[in-house]
């Protein structure tokens, strides 16, 4: 039987497809919406059929139907794509048919396919980081209007070491503010509550991802590490099977410096762009509470700074803890400090 490629420029209501048979040949193209049925239809007929997709913000919805499907999936990366096959034309029926022509030829740059359970992880834990944010955004801005006030006013929030327990939540609610500062301040709590009820409601969903996880459990062991933290790496790593060493990992999640080689000379520079930006800032927001938490860290981070600087040596502890993580997923053990 003759094998089928299909590339698909997929985008949110809908996507281009190229149908191209075994010897390159167009079959078909054409836009399609973003429905199973309308998928079928296009593709009825079409026996052995691969398909690639780039990876995008939505394309997961289109990889679950051609899946559903039965039809073999490839997720391509699409920086690398692009590299590969430069064009100074680009329109969708192009660009499907550059990813079916690559597919055919062997020459897609695969990512990483992720499960239906794993991205469904990731949304729980991309939730919770979305309420932070706007909880650390409501702070900020309700500080900002602290310092906008009177001297009596912002020597009495001065005295709060932190505004926002208990103690700090009584102080603020008993200023004597003019009326219209005290509304604004009013909603600004009032806002903030209403987060950090949702935030404890998703920090719920957490800790059962958590509990079901053993390998967020072993990773929780690990100094600098909580249950968020802990979840977030193991869901980003998924299998760690697909890193053959631990350098794939580095470079994975861009914990690595750019380097630059000219002749005899390297100069190394500052941490690639690229990698999974969620692994990086898990393994650099770790460093501080592993450095108070781990001797044996702390000693690596402070020798490293005298030598490098504290930017290097926060990057290269987190390198560090990522190791770390990566012997014990290996070895399925749990973190066990050096005694001395």
């Amino acid at each position: 039987a003759q094998m089928n490629y299909v590339g698909i420029d997929h985008h949110r209501q809908y996507s281009h497809i190229t149908w191209l048979d075994e010897r390159g040949e167009v079959v078909k193209s054409g836009r399609v919406a973003n429905r199973r049925r309308e998928l079928e239809g296009f593709l009825q007929g079409a026996r052995d059929v691969r398909a690639v997709i780039e990876a995008g913000r939505s394309s997961y919805t289109m990889v679950d139907v051609l899946v559903d499907l039965g039809i073999e999936t490839t997720v391509a990366h699409p920086k690398d794509v692009k590299a590969i096959a430069k064009a100074k034309i680009k329109t969708d029926e192009r660009d499907s048919y550059k990813l079916a022509h690559l597919l055919r030829t062997g020459y897609i740059p695969e990512v990483h396919k992720r499960s239906r359970e794993n991205r469904c992880s990731q949304r729980v834990l991309r939730q919770r980081a979305f309420y932070v944010g706007k909880q650390t955004a409501v702070k900020n801005r309700l500080r900002a209007l602290l310092a906008q006030q009177g001297e009596e006013i912002r020597s009495e929030v001065e005295r709060v070491e932190n505004l926002f327990t208990d103690k700090g939540m009584k102080v603020l609610k008993g200023l004597a503010l003019p009326e219209r500062e005290a509304q604004l301040v009013g909603a600004l709590l009032r806002t903030y509550h209403h987060l950090e009820e949702r935030i404890n409601e998703t920090n719920a969903l957490v800790k059962e991802l958590y509990e079901k996880m053993p390998s967020a459990r072993l990773i929780q062991t690990v100094p600098g590490f909580g249950i968020f933290l802990a979840v977030l790496v193991a869901v980003e790593i998924e299998d760690l099977g697909r890193f053959e060493d631990v350098s794939k990992l580095h470079a994975y999640a861009g914990v690595i410096p750019s380097t630059h080689s000219s002749g005899d000379r390297s100069y190394h520079g500052k941490i690639i762009k690229e990698g999974n930006r969620w692994l990086r800032w898990a393994a650099v927001e770790a460093v501080w509470p592993a450095l108070r938490a781990d001797f044996d860290i702390r000693c690596f981070y402070d020798r490293l700074k005298k030598r490098k600087g504290a930017n290097s040596a926060k990057v290269a502890t987190a390198r560090r803890l990522l190791t770390i993580i990566y012997r014990m997923l290996k070895e399925n053990r749990p973190y066990i400090p050096h005694k001395r």
